[in-house]
């Protein structure tokens, strides 16, 4: 083990216990937070300030989420071994590989080609080779694979997506942060109730880059 890996592992330890102190509970989470190796999943150049609570820049202009707000929208999900769990904007691949390390079966849309080759050589390379990659367009998810347990959306629609929702097994669960690029989101928990319907909850506010329509 180089002194690299050593200084990178005492921060990710230290990165696990900030999110406990921030209010993560579920220790199912904190335990993938503390194997997934983030800074292996950001630009090269950033790998030192991997374990920050912050969002940094990748490629195309899009960005990997803060720990905290990964942990929080996870939390929210109530996952659960072997649920299946739909995720609109794969980006570098980290978000996919937390669901991935936590037992989920992963399927994954990104609109941006060159995102998703780098995240699929990203999953590869650090053992998650089960997460199913799609090029395609979040907002009209993956019909042909649904139903899902649950959705995950890490981009901020200026209006809920139906079509997404309607993928949802009954019980199932969706986290979206719903609103405007020009302000906070809220962060949307949906459930859909036995007879078709759909249940929300708020969960404060917080910053995603938008979702947008097509690929490219």
């Amino acid at each position: 083990m180089d002194s690299e890996n050593y200084l990178l592992k005492g921060q990710r330890k230290r990165m696990v216990e900030d999110l406990r102190e921030k209010g993560i509970k579920d220790e199912a989470i904190l335990r993938a937070f503390s194997l997934v190796p983030r800074h292996k999943f950001m630009l090269k150049g950033f790998e030192q300030w991997a374990y920050r609570d912050q969002a940094f820049q990748i490629d195309c202009n899009q960005t990997i989420s803060q720990p905290y707000t990964v942990a929080f929208q996870t939390e929210l999900l109530e996952l659960k071994p072997g649920d299946k769990v739909l995720e609109i904007g794969t980006g570098s691949g980290y978000q996919a590989a937390i669901l991935a390390e936590l037992g989920a079966e992963v399927y994954t849309i990104e609109r941006f080609k060159q995102l998703m080759d780098t995240a699929a050589a990203n999953l590869s390379e650090n053992g998650y080779d089960s997460v199913k990659l799609f090029y395609g367009d979040g907002w009209k998810g993956l019909p042909k694979h649904a139903p899902f347990d649950k959705i995950l959306v890490t981009a901020s629609p200026g209006e809920i997506p139906e079509e997404l929702l309607l993928q949802l097994k009954r019980g199932g669960i969706a986290v979206i942060p719903v609103g405007g690029p020009d302000k906070a989101q809220k962060m949307f928990k949906f459930k859909r109730n036995q007879d078709g319907t759909f249940s929300r909850s708020s969960h404060g506010l917080f910053r995603f880059v938008p979702m947008l329509k097509g690929k490219t």
